[in-house]
């Protein structure tokens, strides 16, 4: 006789299990609702809400790890660190200090960055590391009470053991040393120096540095500074790392970075002490030095990132386009603006000012290449001139108006930059070192390929639809 299998029973739900679902599904609209009321852009909520109501466990585990921002800092911890210049310094710019077609632009940094114009600053550009770097260990061999370095990358190289050496040397003379590195940045070299830092006896600490636990897993949140305040008398800041990489020569990278003295050094300091408190909780009490003029350069220290600095340096330039009459010069390696940027800068061109952007003939990440192409042809359509610099691969970021006024510093013009990192740049008003800047565009202007509508209008399909694909990852590139 053939058994004949009997159909299960359905098992009901059990309590725990109806508990277990009731709260997956509320973490799903508590981190839905977290995303709606904290992300500044329209896209970034509604993916964000979207996983968490439609994968409620997983949605919301996701949204923990990656999607908070942990870094945010308080503006306040910041503004009362700024040293006063008597008489010509605090909540506005006076009208006399500047060019008067200028004005306007630098009553915008008055209003959406934390630090004021000082003036009697002296910049010198420094081209390639066979420039800084020489120029930079002088002065950390020089230093007798404090050297504070930040930077991006600082890989275990040769010119990164050149530093740690000359950073131990200080130490052991007497100087506070102080070193920040990203704690992304800091793996393009494994082990990371901060390890090799440590050995030789140098405070050293790594900006949000990935862990499992408690979870800190960003790849955004970077800190992006440059920077490297001697004695609080002397700073370094562009958009150099430490390493062999920004060697011209022998790498085949260029790049500019520059040396600062007079009254700004003071705010450039503050800046890395704010960052080190961030990253180690240590406050450090620094004398204020009587700010000495060096120089007849103003200049400001501009901060942006994913706290409440977001989009100052995005404002700044959007504004210094608008007050542009008639040049604007950009360099950057990657170039992947905000349609507000766009838009601005096809006005400018259709105003009549000369607007020219100047990108590397082949990128190190050819992906962000392949987007930006995608885009440039508005800029061409409306009278924006693109060149393509032949190589060596250019680091540089520049940002030059009417020969009058430069921003240059940190920050790329593309998401990341101006959206994610954290990144540090100076407003510098005067017309010899905005003019030089000019001058040193103008001569890579003149080896550099004209890029026309034709060219890329001649891409084959296969080619359009690499770049079409790649600019839609813009905000992650």
């Amino acid at each position: 006789m053939r058994a004949v299998a009997v159909p299960a029973t359905p098992r009901g739900v059990t309590a725990l299990e109806w508990l277990v679902g009731v709260a997956t599904v509320l973490l799903g609209v508590v981190a839905g609702t977290h995303a709606l009321l904290h992300k500044r852009r329209p896209q970034s909520a509604a993916a964000w809400v979207g996983l968490c109501l439609l994968v409620p466990g997983l949605g919301a585990l996701l949204y923990f790890l990656f999607g908070i921002n942990r870094a945010r800092r308080r503006a306040g911890k910041l503004r009362s660190r700024w040293v006063e210049l008597p008489a010509q310094s605090g909540a506005g710019t006076p009208e006399a200090a500047v060019p008067a077609g200028l004005v306007e632009l630098a009553h915008i940094g008055d209003a959406v960055s934390d630090t004021p114009l000082r003036p009697g600053n002296a910049v010198e550009a420094l081209h390639n590391g066979e420039a800084a770097y020489p120029a930079m260990l002088e002065a950390i061999d020089a230093a007798t009470t404090s050297v504070d370095l930040s930077s991006y990358i600082f890989d275990r190289d040769v010119t990164g053991r050149r530093f740690v050496d000359a950073l131990e040397a200080a130490q052991q003379r007497g100087a506070e040393v102080r070193v920040l590195v990203d704690g992304l940045g800091a793996l393009y070299s494994f082990p990371p120096i901060t390890g090799l830092l440590r050995k030789r006896g140098v405070r050293a600490a790594r900006f949000l540095p990935p862990r499992l636990v408690p979870p800190s897993i960003h790849i955004n949140l970077r800190t992006h500074h440059k920077l490297l305040v001697v004695d609080r008398a002397l700073a370094f800041t562009g958009g150099m790392n430490i390493g062999d990489r920004h060697l011209a020569a022998s790498q085949g990278c260029s790049d500019v970075h520059f040396r600062v003295s007079g009254p700004i050094v003071s705010d450039l300091g503050d800046v890395f002490l704010r960052d080190w408190e961030f990253a180690t909780g240590e406050t450090v009490s620094v004398e204020a030095p009587t700010p000495s003029m060096a120089g007849s350069t103003r200049a400001r220290v501009v901060l942006s990132g994913p706290d409440e600095n977001l989009g100052a340096i995005q404002t700044i330039l959007l504004g210094a386009i608008s007050a542009s009459r008639r040049e604007i010069q950009i360099m950057t390696p990657y170039f992947l603006p905000p349609r507000e940027m766009i838009g601005s800068l096809q006005s400018a061109a259709l105003r009549g000012v000369d607007v020219t952007v100047i990108l590397p003939e082949r990128n190190n990440l050819p992906p962000v290449q392949w987007a930006s192409r995608n885009m440039l042809w508005e800029l061409l359509e409306r009278g924006v001139r693109v060149l393509y610099q032949p190589p060596p691969f250019s680091h540089s970021k520049l940002f030059v108006v009417d020969r009058h006024y430069a921003q240059v510093g940190s920050a790329n013009l593309d998401p990341r930059s101006l959206r994610l990192n954290f990144e540090l740049n100076l407003e510098l008003y005067g017309e010899r070192f905005a003019g030089s800047l000019a001058d040193h565009f103008d001569a890579v202007a003149a080896g550099a390929r004209v890029l026309s509508l034709a060219e890329l209008d001649a891409r084959t399909f296969p080619v359009r639809l690499r770049d079409g694909l790649a600019w839609l990852m813009t905000p992650y590139l």
